[in-house]
């Protein structure tokens, strides 16, 4: 039997080593699916419930082992459905190919079914690479190319295939004029910045009494070296959302998350510094950085065309975080005062305290910061983490604990929601034999997350450790928006917009054969986590949350909770404990504790 495109398509991938392809089928990918049926199923194609999912879970499997997540879909709306997760990979900077259908070519440009103009639909969000393959010959230059742009950019690429092409007999190109050969693999590469902006850089560190460190996930490879320049410069570690597994937060001076869901104490941290070195991160925020002219600046990032944009750093370097620390590390000088050192260390054991303290506050029926503060001395010290968008975020960022060999993301830049789950199943693809979490807020598992545990119920047996538990937080609210209207805009909560449904998420589990877990009182929270990690496959404990709790961000007054506190009382409806007239109180008794007598 002659070799197809689609057997030659799957024969590069498995010489690329791609273990797994996450898809849906559907007829623009037919000649895909016969060869993966003479292929004997490699690699293995895994069927989610929806595209979107497909691309979700390869950005989850790309994220958590570092290699590229692939994912197919057919022509149409299979190619649509992908977009909200390879935009998920594009904005967090991570290698993802999608291999989509399209009709075939004696049809393109006649308004056929299913017939849309992929290239149009693919420039933006694939816009390092997408190409059209027409002819049996373009394989497998384009696709190698797909592959080597992924890794290099750390972005989704895109190969359009049509049906017909699909089918064709494979000729692979030839020795002559305007053929287009091509090889495999990738060296390994290091970007390695110049002397001189070396020293530059060491200068306005070693000027620095404050120093503070901000690290997103470009710094997840050298966590020694980060942990030596903290060490030297007596600093403290800030991290953005995407980096939370760079270093542990066990480290004194780790102060954890910045932003909007971030610590007070790195807040902090930023507000008293003088001096700032980001490493690794494009965090958005400028607010949450030191106030403009207080604080020299050093950037380290190994993308050229994400530096000196957030903030007026002095010194860009582009490079590869290890490689410019070590280089770095030889000319900073230790050996400065503790002040600084010493205040940060305390700021961070103080928030330690208010948020053991916030965690174990009276809520109706459950404190949402409990179910995560609960969690956090039962992980496995191989867990993988995932959260979804929303205010489940708030609790993922401010109460679990990073500890040696953890990993956790989320949609960092994209803030999408629905991505809890499928990242959790990515992982378990990318990691088999390591426990997977994922917490879920109740309108993310809504939306997806409940189609999803048929996913993980189908192939839970094909994993070695079979546990992927799912945190939902069930509070019947939108909660992340309810509290942004409430704090920017001044407004009650709109329930039209806010209030969802009730679902019993445990029970819809137990009826795919999982286990389900319903929890409605504090004292059955614990055990409601350890019976999710002692099961032997995935399992859903749901947890009935207070939508009351406020996610207060790090540097808010008594002033604005106060106004907030009474906003809610003035003019939102009838919602149990929203409107109870100990409200007020109950916001106040959940900031940090230091606030009124610094500001």
């Amino acid at each position: 039997m002659s070799t197809k495109v689609a057997d030659h398509v799957l024969q590069r991938l498995r010489e690329w080593g791609v273990e797994h392809v996450f898809g849906y089928p559907g007829d623009g990918i037919n000649g895909l699916l016969a060869a993966w049926g003479r292929a004997e199923n490699q690699p293995r194609f895994i069927q989610s419930r929806h595209e979107e999912m497909s691309a979700f879970q390869a950005v989850g499997y790309a994220k958590f082992s570092g290699r590229v997540g692939v994912c197919a879909a057919t022509s149409g709306p299979g190619a649509i459905h992908l977009l909200n997760g390879l935009y998920d990979a594009k904005l967090d900077h991570v290698p993802v190919l999608a291999i989509v259908g399209q009709t075939h070519r004696t049809a393109m440009g006649g308004s056929y079914q299913q017939e849309v103009d992929l290239h149009t639909l693919f420039k933006d969000v694939a816009s390092d690479f997408v190409e059209t393959v027409t002819v049996p010959e373009q394989l497998p230059n384009v696709l190698d190319r797909a592959i080597r742009t992924a890794y290099a950019r750390r972005a989704p690429t895109a190969i359009i295939i049509p049906g017909d092409v699909q089918e064709l007999d494979y000729s692979p190109p030839t020795h002559e004029f305007k053929m287009v050969p091509s090889s495999l693999g990738r060296s390994s590469w290091t970007a390695v910045p110049s002397d001189d902006s070396i020293r530059q850089a060491a200068d306005i560190l070693n000027s620095g009494d404050k120093v503070a460190i901000l690290v997103g996930q470009g710094a997840a490879g050298a966590r020694a070296e980060v942990e030596r320049v903290a060490e030297l410069l007596g600093a403290g570690v800030a991290k953005a959302l995407l980096g939370k597994d760079v270093l542990s937060d066990e480290l004194p001076y780790v102060t954890g998350a910045i932003g909007l869901l971030g610590t007070r104490p790195s807040y902090e941290l930023m507000r008293d510094c003088d001096t700032l070195l980001t490493i690794g991160s494009s965090f958005p925020y400028t607010q949450f950085l030191p106030d403009f002219g207080k604080a020299r600046g050093v950037q380290i990032d190994i993308d050229p065309h994400m530096v000196g944009m957030r903030y007026p750093y002095e010194v860009n370097v582009v490079g590869d975080a290890k490689a410019t620390l070590e280089r770095l590390i030889p000319l900073l000088k230790g050996g400065r005062g503790r002040d600084w050192f010493d205040t940060v260390c305390d700021n961070v054991a103080h928030w330690r305290e208010v948020m053991e303290r916030r965690a174990h506050l009276s809520a109706d029926p459950i404190n949402p910061e409990y179910v995560a503060r609960a969690l956090d001395p039962l992980l496995p010290e191989d867990a993988i983490i995932s959260s979804d968008s929303g205010s489940a975020a708030n609790w993922y960022a401010r109460h679990l604990t990073m500890r040696p060999g953890m990993r956790a993301s989320l949609s960092g830049t994209l803030a999408t929601m629905g991505c809890g789950v499928p990242y959790a199943i990515g992982a378990k693809f990318a990691h088999p034999d390591r426990p997977a979490i994922a917490l879920v807020g109740d309108g993310a598992m809504q939306m997806n997350g409940l189609a999803e545990l048929i996913t993980a119920a189908k192939y839970k047996d094909q994993w070695d450790d079979p546990r992927l538990v799912v945190g939902v937080f069930n509070n019947h609210d939108l909660n992340q928006v309810t509290w942004e209207m409430r704090a920017m805009e001044g407004a009650p909560s709109f329930l039209p917009s806010q209030e969802i449904p009730d679902v019993q998420y445990a029970a819809f589990a137990r009826s795919l054969g999982l286990t389900g877990i319903r929890v409605e009182k504090p004292e059955d929270v614990e055990a409601g986590w350890r019976a999710g990690l002692e099961a032997d496959g995935p399992a859903v404990i749901e947890f009935l949350t207070d939508p009351a709790v406020p996610p207060i961000p790090p540097h808010a007054t008594w002033d604005q909770m106060e106004a907030t506190a009474a906003s809610i009382l003035k003019g939102d409806a009838d919602r149990g404990s929203m409107v109870k007239q100990g409200f007020k109180a109950k916001v106040q008794e959940f900031l940090p504790g230091r606030e009124k007598r610094q500001d």
